[in-house]
């Protein structure tokens, strides 16, 4: 029987947690565009664009920290480092963008600058993630 090894000892992502890791960091970037672009112009339905897209960034994104979770739960003591900080990462960007989302709640001129500043750590937490969840995770014991 041939033991199949990734190069490094580093094992990819699920396809189903890659596909949910994908989403956040596109919609919490759309939203920080539309805080910009509503700072530019005082038009309100950027304002509303932003709080959907949050919307949808904490939607998905808690469904990429649920599977987080129950990995790093799965997975032996050995590879748990990188795991763990994968899910405070991920956490951290969802507590963040739940605040985000209760900031952008307010009456329009009333969210700036705090969900300006909230979209763009939220946006910089996601790429984070991104960055750590799609570099891969050691498989413990390589053979």
């Amino acid at each position: 029987m041939v033991a199949l090894s990734h190069p490094g000892g580093l094992r990819p992502l699920h396809p189903l947690h890659a596909i949910l890791l994908a989403f956040p960091l596109p919609l919490f970037a759309g939203a920080l565009a539309s805080d910009f672009a509503y700072r530019a112009s005082f038009h309100i339905q950027w304002a509303n664009f932003s709080s959907w897209l949050i919307a949808g960034g904490l939607l998905v994104g808690g469904f990429a920290l649920l599977w987080a979770l129950i990995n790093l739960f799965r997975r032996g003591p050995a590879s748990k480092g990188r795991l763990a900080i994968y899910f405070v990462v991920l956490l951290i960007m969802w507590g963040l963008g739940f605040v985000n989302a209760l900031v952008h709640a307010k009456d329009a001129w009333a969210t700036m600058p705090e969900g300006l500043y909230l979209s763009a750590i939220t946006t910089l937490l996601a790429l984070v993630a991104a960055w750590i969840g799609y570099s891969g995770f050691r498989t413990g014991d390589v053979r």
